[in-house]
């Protein structure tokens, strides 16, 4: 029954993995941008690699964004501007003018004959201004254009008048006319009239641009089919550069229609998914134990998801900004979860996928590869705040020389350098600060746990450890000295020793629930085992174990740090009480005296288990000296490595003979052992 389950669940955890693959791909495909893919790589300033290129089709040669900007402007600066001429202000001026005239030229003064002389050669100033309007501001356009009587004409420059000079006008006009004395009235009674009666028609204007602009052609020529375009070993300049990159978006356009729309998705699952495949075997082949966590493997997929669905969310939107994208994030999770090794890993596959979308594939992959090295060699002990602010540092600044190199590459010169792609690195810098709530995010939605989290859990004013030290201080103090040890250890062999350090502090918290059974706690001595029989004082040593691990659950306590309270005493006789129950009965079942286990299976967990042994076993020594501890440590260790409780550890001789030596150091410390000097 119990296998049938065990096999039931192992089908299940494979069909989720299944599951999982084939999501995956689709949704990556899925977020692809809906277009083909140019078969040829080129760069500007770099030869053509490749034979001879014909165009395939006919095509046009599209102008760049720099081009059709400029004659954007130019049409711009160079606009026609439209006006409106009011010919009800001219009548209004000329009843006005009737009114003044009449005011200022009375019949009793003049006759009738120059009275209409007067009118007359007003009049026909006033007709001489508005011929052509009079303009309110002056005008800075070359063409002009009137709007009178619904028609649209062109009014010269040297034509126009403007209300601020019409009384040098005026006055130059009537100049012409043979006037006498009166001249001067009339100057003043026309001045007195005339007021500006033409304003710019903005909307006129406005549109007549719009439709000029909308006459700017996006291309400048056509290529035919069979032409040459580029010859093997010619060098990408501007010229070809810019014919190449309209037959690669005319290819990609044309790519995407019809039947070819199947084949180009069927092309872009298989490679994901032979990409995704490497991830799967990478996993089960150097990371077993994270390759049986579902909860892990998908932790490692959604980070790649996030990653895909962001940058190409940015390449469709605008492909200028696909470096803001803080793609270094992924492995600096990563590595802070698991390894530097995984981390890499995933890293290079996504970028692989990514490398696809991205335009200048090939320097956005340099890039970023080059970047997540760095990242992975930098980052260390993200509990330390500085830590992230220097690694991030010299991410910004491996990509800002990476895409000066480059930038000299294609352009043999600094000119055109374009500094807005430092800032958008610097701000990709800053998002990637946002890795510390990231990883605090994680942490609860996937039960993961970082240095970070160790960090806090390694504070002894914590609650459970608060309680450990009142109930049971014999046990804290041991757990505090194991810390110790344990952390140099892993220190010595580059294990994790923040890690460690916090699996020693919780490994002995079971025994809290009946501290005056266990020898550290023990004031006086009145030992409770004197009045047990072996069989249950065995159960209560035992019993330390699982009653820690409930203990451990009840306070939330991570699993990795559970799985140091399971191994710490492995599969382990507790010898003492077997053998005095062999005393009692030669018939004993070892079952009885054995611990549950599971033994070791990291180099953390078996460092512990020689830590905690070692302190453990010190206590009894009496004037130890350099020989005593060295023989009892290696005692200790052979008895546990010849029970094969490191069987399953990832740890090597070299590795656990140094541990060996620390603990032999330390210890020494410990009982500040001196050379005896002579009396």
């Amino acid at each position: 029954m119990g296998k049938t389950l065990d096999d039931f669940y192992k089908k299940q955890s494979v069909i989720y993995k299944y599951v999982l693959y084939f999501i995956s791909i689709a949704l990556i495909v899925f977020f692809f941008p809906r277009g083909g893919k140019f078969k040829y790589d080129f760069q500007k300033g770099k030869p053509w690699q490749y034979e001879n290129l014909y165009a395939p089709f006919d095509f046009s040669i599209k102008k760049t964004d720099e081009d059709i900007s400029a004659e954007r402007k130019l049409l711009e600066s160079n606009k026609a501007d439209y006006y409106t001429f009011d010919q009800q202000v001219y009548q209004e001026v000329l009843n006005k003018y009737e009114i003044n005239f009449k005011g200022a030229f009375s019949s009793d003064a003049l006759s009738s004959n120059e009275r209409n002389k007067l009118y007359s050669a007003g009049k026909a100033v006033l007709d001489s201004i508005y011929k052509d309007g009079l303009f309110k501001e002056q005008i800075g356009s070359d063409e002009v254009f009137l709007i009178q009587n619904n028609t649209a004409r062109t009014i010269p420059q040297n034509s126009i008048k403007y209300v601020s000079n019409s009384n040098t006008f005026i006055a130059s006009s009537i100049d012409n006319f043979r006037l006498g004395t009166n001249k001067a009235e009339l100057v003043r009674v026309l001045n007195s009239v005339v007021k500006a009666n033409v304003t710019y028609n903005k909307s006129l204007s406005d549109k007549a641009l719009q439709e000029e602009l909308s006459k700017v052609s996006f291309t400048r020529g056509n290529i035919l089919e069979g032409k040459l375009v580029i010859a093997k070993g010619e060098v990408v300049e501007s010229d070809n550069y810019n014919i190449l990159n309209s037959l690669k978006q005319e290819y990609e356009s044309e790519l995407w229609k019809g039947s070819n729309y199947y084949f180009i998705l069927f092309g872009y699952t298989v490679l994901v998914a032979l990409v995704l495949v490497m991830l799967f075997l990478f996993l089960k082949k150097y990371r077993p134990e994270i390759f049986a966590n579902n909860n892990k493997v998908t932790f490692i997929f959604v980070n790649i998801l996030l990653m895909v669905f962001v940058t190409t969310l940015v390449v469709k939107n605008n492909e200028n900004y696909v470096y803001v994208v803080p793609l270094c994030i992924l492995p600096l999770i990563l590595k802070n979860f698991f390894d530097a090794r995984l981390g890499l890993f995933v890293h290079v596959l996504t970028i692989l996928i990514l490398g696809f979308v991205v335009p200048n594939s090939f320097e956005y992959i340099f890039l970023q590869i080059i970047a997540g090295i760095v990242t992975i060699l930098s980052v260390s002990e993200l509990y330390k705040r500085a830590n992230l602010f220097i690694s991030v540092g010299q991410i910004t600044f491996i990509y800002i020389v990476g895409y000066f190199a480059f930038h000299i590459i294609h352009e043999g010169n600094l000119d055109n350098i374009e500094w807005v792609t430092f800032g958008i690195f610097l701000l990709n810098g800053m998002i990637t600060l946002f890795a510390q709530p990231l990883i605090y995010l994680y942490e609860k939605i996937f039960g993961l746990v970082s240095d970070v989290s160790l960090l806090e859990l390694s504070d002894t004013n914590s609650k459970l450890l608060k309680e450990l030290s009142n109930k049971a201080p014999g046990t804290f103090h041991h757990s505090l000295q194991v810390a110790n040890l344990a952390e140099a250890a892993a220190n010595e062999i580059g294990a994790n020793a923040m890690l460690v350090r916090v699996g020693a502090l919780y490994h002995d918290i079971g025994k809290m629930n009946r501290p005056a059974y266990f020898t550290e706690n023990q004031i006086t001595n009145a030992n409770p085992h004197n009045e047990l029989p072996p069989k249950e004082s065995a159960k209560i040593i035992i019993d330390h174990v699982i009653e820690g691990i409930e203990l451990a659950r009840k306070y939330n306590l991570p699993d990795r740090v559970i799985d140091f309270l399971r191994t710490h005493h492995g599969t382990s006789l507790v010898y003492y009480f077997y053998k005095k129950q062999q005393e009692i009965d030669e018939d004993v079942d070892e079952a009885n005296f054995r611990y549950p286990g599971p033994i070791p299976f990291s180099k953390e967990t078996a460092i512990l288990m020689m830590a905690d042994s070692v302190e453990a076993a010190s206590k009894s020594l009496k004037s130890p000296t350099y020989g005593m501890i060295d023989e009892f440590v290696e005692k200790i260790v052979k008895g546990q490595m010849q029970a094969n409780q490191y069987l399953n550890a990832n740890i090597t001789f070299k590795e656990i003979e140094a541990v060996k030596k620390v603990l032999k150091q330390k210890l020494t410390n410990i009982y500040h052992l001196r050379v005896e000097y002579p009396e």
